[in-house]
């Protein structure tokens, strides 16, 4: 049994979630974890706690989310569609001429968006401190995607393949060339939503708050294994057995032998393991689909302003017409490894599964029905619920990659459903 120490508070009507996130915490491998979750703009869920007794970890403290911040570009994205500066339909050479070179030139932003421009690697590795602000606006890696051709390793028909870190390089260099004031997305959030918002979201994180960063921890593969042979009663350490998991890999394996990504170099220069993203060269970068350093209490905030149609406290932070635009022609299409549902603003929808569905679809979709947003490798979510106006951040330090899709924090997901929907019924 973990010893740790639960901080924070529910509201009335949550306290089942706090059993939950105190029985995880207490059986399951984790290390530090925040969990916040808006009801409105009431803060119902404000949770955190270490087992690694950590004394300055808190809930302000910041922890990269990877992919989760593929909702934040996306935000970024929509701000400019709100102001009219861009449309999801229009081609991306309109707004960047050079991006057209090698055949690129009839990519609309909504194929980039919802996985489909045929980037998901480059073939070169980027050096971390050309991702810093001053030398993204120095073009060095918008030349690296404008010498780059489309690769479709399924074909044309098929061109959806996750764009695990370039589909925010990319925004990137696109919405830096949109936004009047020629900024980037890191600068966009801190300046547009995160210090007016009084909130911890970062892609790109300054100097003077690089102390504030707590460490991501990878689950050895070995330790995972041999957890998941182990039943429940004898305390295995991880949501799913080991009949579970590999149910769900076998079905990533031919997704993998066909991947672009399988035979690319790694992203960053002389990265060779996962915990490269704790590095401050890679911290203090905007690699916005994958180097998010954030706050669960930031997340979920963020998430509830989207989930009230971009308002907050009277003030509109997103146009309505652009968050409503994000949220539009969610378009339904196999990643390779299961059927997923992006909107037009890059966004995935959750919703109801049919009896057809395969196991990693299910347990992608059932228990966050009605979300809205993305995850994070290893365990991060921020999503957010139009219907129910529900803003929810989970962030871990401790990544289980072989919980594909973040089941452990959809267990939260499913928990704050249940109680909200036993308020709206009363």
């Amino acid at each position: 049994m973990q010893e740790f120490e639960i901080k924070g508070t529910v509201k009335p009507g949550f306290e089942s979630v706090k059993r939950l996130y105190e029985k995880n915490m207490r059986t399951l491998a984790e290390k530090n974890t925040q969990l916040c979750v808006y009801y409105g703009e009431d803060k119902v869920v404000d949770l955190w706690a270490s087992v690694m007794d950590e004394a300055n970890f808190s809930a302000d403290s910041l922890i990269n989310v990877f992919s989760s911040g593929k909702s934040l570009e996306a935000i970024a994205i929509a701000s400019l569609v709100g102001q009219g500066l861009i449309t999801y339909d229009a081609r991306i050479i309109d707004y960047w001429p050079e991006f057209g070179a090698h055949g690129k030139e009839g990519l609309t932003l909504a194929e980039l968006m919802r996985h489909e421009a045929g980037l998901a690697a480059f073939n070169v590795s980027i050096e971390p401190t050309d991702l810093l602000p001053e030398n993204i606006k120095k073009n060095k890696v918008g030349r690296i995607i404008e010498a780059h051709s489309q690769t479709y390793p399924r074909g044309e028909e098929q061109k959806r393949e996750y764009h695990a870190i370039t589909r925010g390089w990319i925004v990137n260099e696109l919405f830096r060339r949109v936004d009047q004031r020629g900024r980037t997305i890191g600068e966009f959030l801190k300046e547009d939503i995160s210090r007016p918002l009084g909130v911890d979201a970062f892609i790109g994180v300054a100097q003077e708050d690089l102390d504030r960063v707590k460490k991501v921890v990878l689950l050895g593969f070995r330790f995972q294994f041999f957890e998941s042979l182990k039943p429940k009663f004898l305390k295995r350490r991880m949501e799913l057995n080991v009949f579970q998991i590999l149910g769900k890999l076998i079905k990533l394996i031919p997704a993998m032998r066909r991947s672009s990504v399988r035979r690319a170099p790694p992203p960053f220069k002389g990265m060779k393991v996962i915990t490269a993203f704790n590095e401050p060269a890679v911290v203090t970068g905007e690699t916005p689909s994958a180097n998010a350093n954030c706050s669960a209490r930031g997340l979920a905030k963020i998430a509830a302003m989207i989930a009230a149609g971009g308002k907050w406290n009277e003030r509109q932070y997103l146009h309505e017409q652009g968050c409503e635009a994000m949220h539009d022609n969610p378009l339904e299409a196999d990643m390779g490894f299961a059927i997923t549902r992006f909107t037009q603003g890059g966004v995935a929808a959750f919703s109801p599964v049919s009896q057809t569905s395969t196991k990693v679809e299910r347990a992608l979709n059932v228990g966050r029905e009605g979300f809205y947003g993305w995850m994070g490798l290893g365990g991060s979510l921020f999503q957010w619920h139009p219907q129910y106006k529900i803003g929810f951040g989970y962030v871990p330090t401790s990544l289980n990659v072989l919980d594909i899709v973040n089941e452990r924090g959809k267990s939260y997901q499913a928990e704050v459903l249940r109680c909200v929907e036993s308020i709206r019924s009363q």
